[in-house]
Parts: C-alpha cells; sequence; structure tokens
C-alpha cells in the first residue's frame, strides 16, 4: 500500500470531461474545473479576509482542491439527473463516500488516511471555507456556462446552467465575497459583446430583482 494509486488518478480527473452529453465549444475537464475552483476560492477568501473574516486557508485549499475528486469514481453525472430528486441526490453522494473511504483504507498508507478522509469528504458545509466552496463551484460553472453563450451556442441546457449558477451563488449574498462579485465581477462579465448579451442581462436582471424583492 502507497501513494502511487493515489498519484496515478489525478491524472484520470484529466479524462473526465464535465457537461457530458452535450455539444460544446469548449470542453472542460474534471482536473482543470479543480484548479479553477481552487482559484476562485481563494479569490473569494481574499475578499472575506479583507473584510476582517477569519480564512482558515488550509481547509479552503483542502475543499477546494478535492471537491470533486470522487468523480473519478462516478464520472461527471449531469446535473439534471444528480438533482432530479432528493433521494437520488443522497444515494449518488453516499456511493461516492464510500467508494472514497474505501480507497482511502485500500490504497493510502495508515499514516495519511485521516488526513486524506478529510480531503475526500463532502466539503460544502455550514463553515465560512464550505460555503465559499459552493460560491467557487458555481461561480467556475457560471463561467463556463457563459463562455459558451458567448461563443452562439445554441444548446438552451447552457442558459439553464448560468440561471442555476447564479440562484446559487445569490443564495449565499450574505458573504462579503459575494457582494462583492455580484457588484464588481458580474457586470464586467455582461459588459462583454456576444451575441445574446441582451438576452444574458435581462436573465441576470430578473434573477437579483426577484431576489431583492423575497427579502
Amino acid at each position: 500500500m502507497g501513494m502511487h494509486q493515489y498519484l496515478q488518478s489525478l491524472s484520470n480527473l484529466e479524462t473526465i470531461q464535465r457537461a457530458p452529453g452535450f455539444f460544446k465549444y469548449q470542453n472542460h475537464s474534471v482536473a482543470a474545473h479543480s484548479f479553477k475552483v481552487a482559484e476562485i476560492a481563494q479569490f473569494l477568501g481574499d475578499v472575506e479576509e479583507n473584510a476582517g473574516h477569519q480564512v482558515d486557508w488550509r481547509s479552503l485549499y483542502e475543499k477546494a482542491l478535492n471537491h470533486d475528486y470522487n468523480e473519478r469514481f462516478i464520472g461527471d453525472i449531469k446535473t439534471p439527473v444528480k438533482y432530479a430528486t432528493a433521494t437520488l441526490r443522497e444515494m449518488l453522494a453516499d456511493v461516492e463516500h464510500k467508494l472514497s473511504q474505501n480507497f482511502v483504507q485500500n490504497e493510502i498508507p495508515a499514516e495519511f488516511q485521516a488526513a486524506y478522509s478529510r480531503r475526500l469528504s463532502e466539503g460544502k458545509d455550514a463553515t465560512l471555507e464550505g460555503q465559499i466552496l459552493s460560491v467557487a463551484d458555481k461561480v467556475d460553472l457560471l463561467y463556463e456556462s457563459f463562455g459558451e453563450i458567448q461563443k452562439g451556442n445554441p444548446e438552451p441546457v447552457f442558459t439553464d446552467i448560468y440561471r442555476e449558477s447564479l440562484k446559487t451563488i445569490v443564495s449565499f449574498k450574505q458573504l462579503v465575497s459575494v457582494q462583492y462579485f455580484l457588484q464588481a465581477v458580474l457586470p464586467e462579465m455582461l459588459a462583454e459583446s456576444f451575441t445574446n448579451q441582451d438576452k444574458l442581462q435581462a436573465l441576470t436582471t430578473e434573477i437579483l430583482t426577484a431576489t431583492t424583492q423575497s427579502n
């Protein structure tokens, strides 16, 4: 038993494509997504820290880098399928957890098992770091869908992904980092010139307005 299987498995994440089954102008792998989420989480953590909030950087980096490692066991399941029912989502989460724990117990040396059991567990929790991860994950998904919309991809699923990603981000609006993203970053994104610019701007305004009115 050694770390070889784990290190070798990292290459598997490069071959797992996100949003499978849909036409895409640009493919994104789980490995690339994990790196981008870590970078986004780092930026969001900076915003929180500048606002005077204490960030557990070790926890944040571990959560961000490892949050989709378990997809090497079951792949990237389409979001509409994954979230079709709460029961199915719980079942998939349970399968991921059991497979990851079996992997840790069978492949990771005993002296590192506690660390990797923690790293490969669900990172999206109620802690500040867990909330930042939830937002960073959706910010990258927002950019992935925006990239396809910007290129004129006719698949309506990317508008759906954009809508649901933004709604999730807005649901964490109590975070200073989310407020910064919505006020400073999102307007820059929408100021880009692309074919469906007016439509996407209208959709964004609709989501943000609905959120404001519900408070």
